[in-house]
């Protein structure tokens, strides 16, 4: 028998199992403190991402795989996934989540031009990592052209993508509008956009009449050398530059907005009858019993929507939202559709409206006016008294419209102005205040921005400027337009098999611009709290605009949170909208201005048929379309944003060497912008001009601060200016600082009008 299991040598066999337990025990112990080496993490990181390309991880699933669990071993883990990221070997995508990034060294994309000369290459699907292009790295491209890039590998620890234009695929910019000056035998052409930073050469034989000081249209026929100048022809005279509606007009063409409307696209338009056939009065649900009204701008011609609301004997309310139904007159592959497609939109500029379609079908036709049968497709509703939807369903009907309202009047009646429909409306603003705080429990963004309003004289120069005041009226119509926008939207997307549709979509915002924003607002007081992935819930981002209404960084706060957001758009695949916390939404209730919506009208009379076979559509079209559509919205969007700002610095020339009082929006390293209170417009105080101190810029608290007085300019702070320049070519507005007056109010334009006139009443200085 063996010594050891020699029953006794008990004592033996103990030493032994305690020898072993022990060394178990320093083993365990060691490869505890044996933390895995940085190159390890990244080799495992890579093989488990690379061996699983198709799916995303959250990086505690990495870490879980990797078995580290130690806190050490687990800082470690970040810094190496943060470094695999930078250098773009793993991609974070949605949700926080990391996959294996497979990256090209070519790629293609839109070159989106500063006015300071550098670029942004914007990759499709990547949004939020454009590639940086410096201004020696143009080459040939154009704003808005799409281009070749070769990309160069970012230095350690820097996020940003650097990459040179190789060759422009498509020259996207194939005209421009500028001033023309005239130099003897040639000329040059100014482009008015900012983002075109070359003069185009015009050879005299190319002028078309052009005189020194015209605004004109010119063709971008050339541009081999990045050396020279691109080469054009002069294509249209629109006037002198001096004419406030010429410049309204060219700052519109800067946006390759289209003006009028092609010969053969007019005659089509006129060969549509006025009246409808016989046939289609059959066909349709005929709803002209109906006491159906529209609510619009005063100023408005097209009526895209009307409403109905009708009491039923259960108690509940049948709400119906007709829509003009342009796809009965705009057919597909027409000169009318196609030169819809092409706007997208219509644009309503400061001191017009450059309509999608002709007016014979925007403001006549397919317009819902009073007194008129008209043709339209509409979502009908049971809605309980509390403005739950019990039923729905979509038709193509006809209606007779009662009553053609503006919001003004609407108002009056909602706050107690007897009408004959007076009913009909105001059970129409209940309802719309119920679903409007629905929403907003559900958690949509509720952005309250103000909007300006430009009055202007007969020959276009601005005599006005104040703040459109948002009425419940108009929150009536909104609230029921997105209803029906949702219910269409999930009549398609939530079917088992979903077929090819057009949505609107807006997804999270970007972590990164999220953490800025939480950032910023910290400089406040006020808190955002963040999910764990680094992003915002709606609900949080809504209580923290609840939280700043009435104070003075209300709009500095607001307008810093629309920015942090991502843009909507249009797009085939649906991820929901983000802004508004619905699930599925489109653009169903405005055809005759919008194309998408024209679309989506067209594409639920297809599948909403009754057809054994469902009609087939190619997505990749229709996706293509919807892009087109989202670039033209955003070109129509800067068109209206630059024109009223053209006529607010416009306005500000007749007041320069005036005081007014205004709100700090940013602080920058090279000055404080400063929105004015009576007139909505944002200048800029430049440090150049603080002389009164050595100012110092705070990065982190954005905060400029006098080295010797202590005295500091931050966003939200409220301070009174006066008005060194304003330049309507460049559209900027200088300011300088100024101490508070002795009664502690600017004189504002309209407080020194006040005081004119008592200087002027008899009796006056007594």
């Amino acid at each position: 028998m063996n010594s050891i299991t020699n029953p006794e040598n008990r004592h033996l066999r103990a030493s032994l199992a305690r020898r072993k337990k022990s060394a178990q025990k320093k083993a365990k112990t060691s490869r505890k403190k044996r933390l895995p080496t940085r190159p390890q993490i990244r080799r495992a990181i890579l093989s488990i991402l690379r061996n699983n390309a198709h799916k995303a991880y959250r990086p505690k699933e990495l870490a879980k795989l990797l078995d580290l669990r130690d806190y050490e071993a687990y800082q470690r883990f970040w810094e190496v996934l943060s470094e695999l990221e930078h250098q773009h070997l793993v991609a974070r995508v949605k949700g926080g989540r990391y996959t294996y990034e497979r990256r090209p060294y070519r790629v293609e994309g839109i070159l989106r031009v500063h006015p300071q000369g550098y670029g942004f290459v914007e990759i499709e699907g990547q949004e939020d990592e454009d590639i940086y292009i410096s201004e020696a790295h143009m080459g040939t491209a154009l704003d808005g052209d799409r281009v070749l890039v070769g990309l160069a590998a970012p230095a350690r620890g820097d996020r940003r993508r650097e990459g040179e234009v190789l060759k422009v695929l498509e020259r996207r910019r194939k005209q421009a509008v500028g001033t023309f000056y005239p130099r003897g035998a040639y000329a040059f052409v100014v482009p008015d956009d900012p983002r075109l930073t070359r003069d185009i050469y015009v050879p005299r034989e190319a002028f078309n009449g052009a005189r020194a000081g015209d605004k004109v249209v010119v063709s971008i026929d050339r541009f081999d050398d990045p050396k020279a100048s691109p080469e054009g022809r002069v294509l249209e005279v629109l006037g002198p530059a001096s004419d406030p509606r010429v410049q309204v007009l060219a700052l519109a063409l800067s946006k390759d907005v289209r003006t009028g409307f092609p010969e053969a696209v007019l005659k089509e338009a006129e060969r549509i009858p006025d009246a409808i056939p016989e046939r289609e009065y059959r066909r349709r649900l005929d709803l002209r019993d109906r006491e159906v009204f529209t609510i619009d701008p005063s100023d408005a011609k097209d009526f895209d929507d009307a409403l109905h609301l009708q009491r039923l004997p259960n108690g509940h309310i049948e709400v119906g939202v007709h829509i003009a139904d342009v796809s009965y007159y705009v057919r597909p592959g027409s000169a009318l559709d196609e030169e819809a497609f092409q706007r997208g939109t219509s644009v309503y500029l400061v001191d017009r409206v450059i309509p999608m379609l002709p007016e014979k079908l925007s403001n006549q036709v397919c317009s819902l006016r009073p007194g008129e049968d008209k043709l339209t497709y509409s979502v009908l509703m049971e809605l309980t008294p509390s403005a739950r939807v019990v039923r729905y369903q979509i038709r193509e009907t006809v209606i007779h419209s009662r009553q053609r309202f503006t919001y003004e009047e609407a108002q009056a009646i909602i706050d107690g102005t007897d009408h004959p429909l007076a009913e009909p409306v105001r059970l129409a603003h209940e309802l719309a205040q119920k679903l409007r705080r629905a929403r907003m429990e559900a958690g949509a963004i509720d952005f309250d921005l103000p909007e300006v309003k430009v009055e202007l004289d007969e020959t276009g120069n601005p005599i006005r400027i104040y703040r459109k005041e948002r009425l419940a009226a108009h929150q009536l119509i909104e609230e029921f337009m997105l209803l029906a926008n949702r219910l269409v939207a999930q009549t398609i997307g939530k079917r088992a098999e979903a077929p090819p549709f057009v949505y609107r979509i807006h997804d999270r915002p970007d972590a990164e611009k999220i953490r800025q924003l939480a950032q910023y607002v910290r400089v406040f007081g006020y808190h955002l709290e963040l999910t764990e992935d680094g992003t915002v819930s709606s609900k949080a981002l809504n209580e923290l605009l609840q939280h700043v209404k009435g104070t003075p960084e209300e709009p500095v706060i607001e307008e810093a949170a629309l920015r942090a957001m991502a843009k909507a758009r249009y797009s085939t695949q649906n991820i929901g909208h983000y802004g508004l916390a619905f699930d599925f939404y489109t653009h169903f209730t405005s055809p005759i201005r919008r194309y998408p919506d024209l679309m989506v009208h067209r594409l639920l009379k297809q599948y909403l048929k009754k057809a054994e076979k469902a009609p087939t559509v190619d997505a990749d079209e229709l996706e293509a379309r919807c892009r087109h559509c989202s670039e033209r919205e955003r070109a129509a969007e800067e068109a209206e944003r630059d024109s009223v700002r053209l006529k607010q610095v416009q306005y500000m020339q007749q007041h320069v060497g005036e005081r007014f009082r205004g709100v700090v929006s940013s602080v920058t390293n090279f000055g404080v912008f400063v929105e004015l209170e009576d007139v909505l417009v944002e200048g800029l105080v430049h440090v150049r001009d603080m002389d009164d101190d050595y100012y110092e810029y705070d990065e982190r608290r954005y905060t400029l601060r006098g080295m010797y007085s202590g005295k500091r300019y931050r966003p939200g702070d409220v301070v009174e200016v006066v008005v060194v320049r304003a330049d309507p070519a460049t559209r900027q507005i200088d300011l300088r600082f100024v101490e508070p007056s002795a009664d502690g109010e600017a004189p504002t334009p309209r407080r020194r009008r006040r005081r004119r006139k008592r200087a002027q009443a008899p009796g006056a200085g007594r």
